[in-house]
């Protein structure tokens, strides 16, 4: 079968493997859709993961069809849809320096339970949007981590894959009052179009005289005749510098700063002048228990969650389908379909 691997420094290729041999506990999986991740660039770029260095196989956010079941399964069924669990995988995570990838024909789930390693979904959802499922867990868990409630007033930075996921994953909550924050007006569209009551452009206005008109006025615990934004949870999706900057410019008295975009850059923080306002600030990444908790709200939300989607290619095309999704602005969110 092919498999896609990433097979030098800054090289994908197309690789013949064999198909995977079912065990007596397994559960084969004919992939229908896999997304891409912003990791597959990453290990792109170093050539792979050791000790797969030069023969990585890559994909992770993958959906597919049950093709085949070992003797002791039962459990799923064959010709069941399902989502995978990448990081359940008994032979290492999945397209994240583990035997398999989900850019292949076939995964095999070893010693497989529902649940588990994957979820039994409803025939009629989209394979593109069912591969959503691994991503939207990230997201999923940045709003848990946020701890949002219904009467939440919340701001998320960056409107990219895992912004709108956060913004989907708050409404489905029942928070009334969510403001997306973007540079990019196609990306701010897209978060009124998944739910978001209000968005800001960054890039021509005032973020702290926005907020506070969406918000309210924002308050202090010690008064130092700065306005704040009564904002009470900041989603950080954006991973730019000027994110925890302006946050902690304008956050109100025990706001919750909760981050699950990648900073790549040092960011400097004043404790001291944090201190009187008992910033929360929480990291999330990953998904600690949402990798199955966010499949309710795409079978409920299919329609939403398709949205997200900028770009599907065949997987015939698999490797400029990597290409688009690793250059800047060419992409949002990429999916390679194997219909």
């Amino acid at each position: 079968m092919k498999q896609v691997q990433v097979t030098a420094v800054g090289e994908n290729s197309f690789v013949d493997v064999d198909q995977p041999q079912v065990g007596r506990q397994d559960v084969l999986i004919k992939i229908k859709a896999n997304g891409i991740c912003g990791s597959d660039t990453s290990y792109t770029s170093i050539g792979g993961i050791p000790p797969r260095q030069g023969h990585t196989p890559l994909g992770h956010e993958a959906a597919g069809i049950v093709a085949d079941i070992g003797s002791d399964v039962d459990d799923v069924s064959i010709g069941d849809h399902v989502v995978i669990n990448p990081m359940s995988a008994e032979d290492g995570i999945i397209g994240n320096g583990g035997a398999q990838g989900a850019l292949s024909d076939y995964v095999n789930l070893i010693n497989a339970k529902a649940n588990r390693n994957f979820r039994i979904i409803p025939k009629n959802i989209p394979w593109e949007v069912a591969a959503l499922n691994e991503p939207m867990a990230v997201a999923q868990h940045a709003v848990n981590r946020s701890k949002a409630k219904a009467d939440s007033k919340v701001a998320v930075f960056g409107a990219g894959p895992i912004g709108l996921g956060a913004i989907i994953s708050l409404k489905a909550l029942g928070v009334k009052n969510v403001v997306a924050i973007d540079i990019i007006p196609e990306r701010l569209q897209k978060a009124l179009d998944v739910g978001a009551d209000s968005i800001i452009d960054s890039g021509k206005e005032d973020v702290l005289e926005q907020l506070i008109k969406f918000h309210g006025q924002g308050l202090e615990k010690v008064p130092s005749g700065n306005k704040r934004s009564a904002t009470d949870i900041y989603i950080d999706a954006a991973g730019a510098s000027i994110v925890p900057k302006t946050v902690f410019k304008i956050a109100q008295y025990r706001a919750v700063y909760t981050i699950v975009a990648v900073h790549k850059k040092e960011v400097p923080v004043n404790f001291g002048d944090l201190l009187d306002r008992e910033l929360d600030i929480r990291l999330s990444v990953g998904y600690p228990t949402e990798i199955f908790q966010v499949t309710d709200n795409i079978i409920k939300y299919p329609e939403l969650y398709a949205k997200i989607i900028s770009n599907v290619f065949p997987f015939s095309d698999a490797l400029k389908a990597l290409k688009t999704a690793a250059t800047p602005g060419a992409a949002d969110k990429v999916v390679v379909s194997f219909d």
